[in-house]
């Protein structure tokens, strides 16, 4: 596996389970981690499949997942005073800049924090 580390959003995530092709190759031969509360949206969809559940656990078990430390919610707490940002966000965000990882997301909402190593994708 590569060196190239990078934190996915949830968007990204599920573009990859869409079969999204510019994901799929984005992602070959890196270092895929996820924040806790990503591993967690993954699981919102109703009424999923037997067959669904099972795709979602192994991409889950496939990602490096970063648990929610305590260095992670205080960098929560100084982001959600000082942008407006909902807390699954800031916790992705915090994520990666704690664990000093790229953020890859189709988010244009994270290009306001300060810091953060971005890595905007776009739907074409």
């Amino acid at each position: 596996m590569s060196g190239i580390r990078v934190l996915c959003d949830t968007n990204v995530l599920i573009h990859l389970l869409h079969n999204n092709l510019d994901v799929i190759d984005f992602l070959t031969g890196k270092q895929v981690f996820i924040s806790s509360i990503t591993e967690l949206e993954l699981y919102g969809k109703r009424n999923m499949t037997p067959k669904e559940l099972s795709i979602i656990n192994m991409l889950i078990e496939s990602c490096y997942v970063v648990e929610l430390t305590y260095p992670v919610k205080q960098i929560v707490k100084q982001l959600k005073q000082k942008y407006r940002i909902n807390l699954p966000d800031a916790i992705v965000a915090a994520t990666a800049l704690q664990s000093d990882i790229p953020l890859v997301t189709f988010d244009a909402d994270f290009r306001n924090i300060k810091d953060l190593k971005l890595v905007l994708l776009k739907i074409y």
